[in-house]
């Protein structure tokens, strides 16, 4: 299923853009007939899905070694209702989404750091990894729903 970083990438863009119509359908049932939950149960979706993406964003742009640039139009784009479509898009047709996993270590120098030995630990253990990153997405979004809800 996420055999190449495009792949896996397009997946979460997806998601989050079926996370945000959920968020903005409760919305406008909250509003039209009165049903809080719908913005609950779209908001909690939504949420949760944001967060994956943004973490998604962040994986991705270490192991296709984007800029600064691009890395922060992905991660910002979960923001904007339906930007991630685009910006999957733009990416894909800027090559920066071409190549596979870096799962073995090259004689380049920004291989060496201990964030690329990182970055291939979690290729090499996808199953583990997933674990820890949906562990630590429902620790980040058990904190946000403790602080309370977006003003």
């Amino acid at each position: 299923m996420f055999a190449t970083p495009r792949k896996f990438f397009r997946f979460f863009a997806i998601a989050e853009v079926i996370s945000w119509t959920l968020l903005i359908g409760g919305i406008i049932l909250r509003a039209t007939q009165g049903w809080d939950l719908a913005v609950t149960i779209g908001g909690g979706i939504h949420g949760f899905v944001f967060l994956a993406y943004a973490l998604t964003a962040v994986l991705m742009s270490k192991n296709q070694r984007w800029a600064a640039g691009p890395s922060a139009i992905a991660i910002v784009s979960a923001a904007i209702p339906y930007a991630t479509i685009p910006v999957d898009i733009w990416l894909h047709r800027t090559g920066r989404l071409e190549g596979d996993w870096r799962r073995l270590a090259t004689d380049d120098p920004r291989d060496q750091a201990w964030h690329d030995r990182l970055l291939r630990w979690i290729i090499n253990h996808p199953v583990l990894s997933i674990l820890i990153g949906l562990a630590a997405v429902v620790v980040m979004y058990i904190a946000l729903l403790l602080m309370g809800p977006p003003v």
